[in-house]
């Protein structure tokens, strides 16, 4: 589940999903991002289509600097902002993690030269994120 080439993946054997999500969020926060959204998938299929879906949130992921800088460059980067970050439960009740990866995003977007160094940076700070938890 979630081993995709576009996306930074961890699956935490033997971790339930609530202590993966507590876990990414300060390992987000230590590395200066914040959460600025959280949808909880597994709800709103509930409540919009009546359907059974495992435990999923996307949480919005931001460094207010990275942020900044890229958006200095490239306004339009906002359409891929901010990180979209994923926990999800595995069927032996596991959690996994898996991030956008921003080098995906620099394939989307075109190799603007601004771009490159705060793309690398927001990668770097993800990766040591992921690792931490």
């Amino acid at each position: 589940m979630l081993d995709v080439e576009y996306g930074l993946t961890r699956h935490l054997a033997g971790v339930p999903f609530e202590a993966a999500r507590e876990r990414i969020e300060s390992a987000l926060k230590d590395e200066g991002f914040g959460i600025l959204t959280s949808i909880d998938v597994q709800a709103t299929l509930k409540s919009k289509l009546d359907v059974d879906f495992g435990k999923y949130v996307i949480l919005g992921a931001c460094n207010p600097t990275l942020a900044y800088r890229a958006l200095s460059v490239e306004p339009g980067i906002g359409l891929v902002l901010p990180c979209n970050v994923v926990v999800a439960e595995e069927t032996d009740g596991s959690a996994v993690i898996s991030i956008l990866d921003p080098a995906s995003m620099m394939k989307a977007v075109g190799d603007i030269p601004g771009l490159r160094e705060p793309m690398r940076l927001a990668r770097e700070r993800l990766q040591v994120a992921l690792a931490k938890v």
